[in-house]
């Protein structure tokens, strides 16, 4: 997988077909995932059919992809999707292929991605979707921020288009909102996982408590990371100053053995992808046979991990939801699991935000031309509607 840089789409409208047909099976039986949309939301979507839309849904967990191939299977419509490239394995990924989804390697400009987005959007009635995030966040109800990629490339396809055939086309963002719930009991999973993680770390004492189980198992992690990366917490109580101390000190942990000049002006994530590009491929890394490569690469999956957590975020809303979301992450931790153990049959809600014709906003990109802040302003701006419209209904 290292040597190779692209994997272009090779959808198979036969066989993808044939899938959606059985999926609603495949995924409540094998994945415990049950879709749940209104009725109104499938009109939404079905209204523009014949038009070239964009999907941005939010991506808190590793199911979403299964969760927008049902949606895909309920509107009776095929989609292309971008995937990371690590996520091409196997069988699993010639599968991801044949339905549609191509490669995008996170950290760098993949210009073969790109190319490969921009000659999708010209298609007639594209469906594509792209996870605007930019990585999991592992949270049920809260977003990370959007990234102006899709708006961007977007307006680049319109702009190709507008020039082939002299006319403003058509060309539609849709907020997806992706939300998990668990409508069964509950209590006996999250019993089971916190013992398993108690276990795990040697912890005898067990409160009554659930919320305090857990905040007991979250304690150990802390420390137990805090040790390892020598970080020494000022003050104990203020868990939130130590979460960002100890990110901080394992994300300049990976760029100073490595080399790499600090990039603070990007987010975290993006400086994590950096450094996994490099590490996927050590010849280009100087005495790479005296660094620890893998524990590099651990840290920065540690990081993407805990990338969006906080302190509070199970006591401010304590639902099952954000319990078993917060309980995966520290399965990932304690395991080093990529994907936890399914806790339960789960309901994939799916909500249809207002969808935005950039033919609306067409006139004021071009008046733009000339100012490429303004134009930025303008693609940030839509960004940021996406991201708002996302949050809003995942409430």
């Amino acid at each position: 997988m290292s040597d190779i840089r692209f994997i272009p789409p090779k959808q198979n409208p036969l066989l993808a077909r044939l899938i959606q047909s059985i999926f609603y099976l495949v995924a409540f039986f094998a994945y415990k995932i049950r879709l749940i949309i209104d009725e109104e939301d499938v009109g939404k979507m079905r209204a523009i059919a014949d038009k070239r839309v964009v999907y941005l849904p939010n991506h808190s967990n590793l199911d979403d992809g299964l969760v927008v191939f049902l949606l895909s299977a309920r509107l009776g419509q095929l989609f292309h999707y971008i995937v990371a490239l690590e996520a091409f394995q196997g069988w699993i990924g010639k599968l991801m292929q044949n339905m549609g989804a191509y490669s995008i390697r996170r950290g760098i400009g993949d210009r073969q991605s790109v190319v490969q987005t921009l000659k999708i959007l010209q298609q007639p009635q594209c469906k594509l979707v792209i996870f605007p995030e930019g990585g999991c966040s592992y949270q049920n109800d809260t977003v990370m921020p959007f990234r102006p990629g899709a708006v961007e490339l977007s307006f680049k396809a319109m702009e190709k288009l507008v020039k082939q055939e002299a006319t403003i086309p058509d060309f539609y963002l849709v907020p997806v909102s992706l939300k998990y719930h668990y409508p069964g009991e509950t209590d006996i999973h999250i019993d089971q996982a916190l013992n398993r993680l108690e276990i795990a770390l040697s912890l005898e004492s067990k409160p009554d408590d659930f919320y305090l189980r857990l905040r007991a198992i979250a304690a150990k992690i802390l420390i137990n990371l805090e040790r390892e990366y020598q970080v020494v917490a000022l003050d104990s109580k203020d868990w939130n100053q130590r979460i960002i101390n100890l990110k901080r000190s394992m994300l300049d942990y990976c760029e100073t053995t490595l080399g790499i000049k600090p990039l603070e002006q990007l987010p975290d994530r993006e400086r994590i992808y950096k450094i996994q590009v490099m590490l996927r491929s050590p010849s280009d890394i100087e005495q790479a046979s005296a660094l620890d490569l893998e524990h590099l690469y651990l840290t920065t999956v540690r990081l993407l991990n805990f990338d969006a957590i906080y302190d509070g975020y199970v006591a401010e809303n304590p639902t099952p939801e954000r319990f078993f979301a917060t309980i995966d992450r520290l399965e990932r931790e304690i395991f080093q699991i990529d994907r936890p153990k399914f806790k339960g049959q789960r309901q994939a809600i799916v909500k249809i935000g207002t969808p935005i014709n950039l033919k609306d906003y067409w006139q004021q990109y071009q008046q733009n031309l000339q100012a490429p802040s303004s134009r930025q302003q303008l693609i940030d701006d839509l960004t940021n509607s996406m991201e708002q419209a996302v949050q809003a209904n995942l409430h």
